[in-house]
């Protein structure tokens, strides 16, 4: 069996939603989800979101603070033609570098804009970097992400959002993937909560998630046990079976 040792490196980002339409409600984020994915993929973890408004003192705070204590920091939004697009601006005064117009950058949108009307002053706008910065590919409309250190800066719009994750895939350092798996039950949780911590502290390095739900005018749960190793994963789902069939549940393997 596979023990993860308690020097192991767990690699961990954060995400900052920047927006004030997402802060009104006119904009639901997807891009926490997407993100959360990919980078498990990668072997990081998500350990934390933080959802900020269009406000230059907003961005430098949750900037200077989120990067300090993770691996990595991804941000989502504010990076447009737009007077209000402050991300470049607010990061750049979070890091104490000047904002450039970055020559690659100029070059992809000169590019991009051949066929259609060209760069503007408001296109041109989305050259802008901070000074040391390096370019994400986007595939989809144009105009680059941004890297600067350990931060990634990244457009709002879902679907371009993902095209710049593909191009960063496999770039990152990171560790191990976690790995899940899920069982369900007719069943409160808070009926079984001493039971899930029971086997929680009985398998060191998984955790269990639970989330209840109502449904078919009835009250159940979902289980999710996590790892980065698929067989701690079985063994603790193996245990949670067991012991919830014992307390007289009908355990329903991949959830309800």
């Amino acid at each position: 069996m596979a023990i993860a040792t308690p020097f192991e490196r767990i690699w961990t980002a954060a995400l900052i939603v920047i927006g004030d339409e997402i802060l009104s409600g006119r904009t639901q984020d997807r891009n926490v989800a997407q993100l959360a994915t990919w980078l498990n993929v990668q072997g990081i973890r998500l350990a934390e979101v933080r959802v900020v408004a269009d406000r230059t003192d907003a961005i430098v705070e949750a900037v200077n603070t989120l990067r300090a204590r993770n691996d990595y920091l991804f941000t989502t939004g504010g990076i447009g033609p737009t007077h209000d697009d402050i991300t470049v601006d607010a990061i750049s005064e979070a890091l104490g570098v000047a904002v450039i117009e970055h020559p690659e950058a100029r070059a992809v949108l000169e590019q991009y804009y051949a066929t259609r009307g060209g760069v503007s002053a408001a296109r041109a706008r989305m050259a802008r970097t901070p000074e040391g910065a390096s370019l994400i590919p986007n595939r989809v409309s144009g105009a680059p992400g941004i890297r600067i250190g350990n931060i990634f800066i990244m457009a709002g719009v879902p679907h371009i959002t993902a095209g710049m994750l593909d191009a960063l895939t496999g770039t990152l350092e990171g560790g191990r993937p976690v790995v899940s798996g899920t069982i369900g039950c007719w069943v409160g949780e808070s009926e079984v909560a001493e039971l899930l911590r029971n086997a929680e502290k009985a398998h060191e390095g998984v955790a269990i998630g639970s989330y209840p739900f109502f449904r078919e005018g009835r009250t159940g749960a979902n289980f999710v046990v996590r790892s980065p190793y698929q067989d701690q994963v079985d063994a603790c789902l193996r245990d949670l079976t067991a012991a919830l069939e014992a307390d007289g549940r009908d355990v329903i393997a991949g959830g309800i």
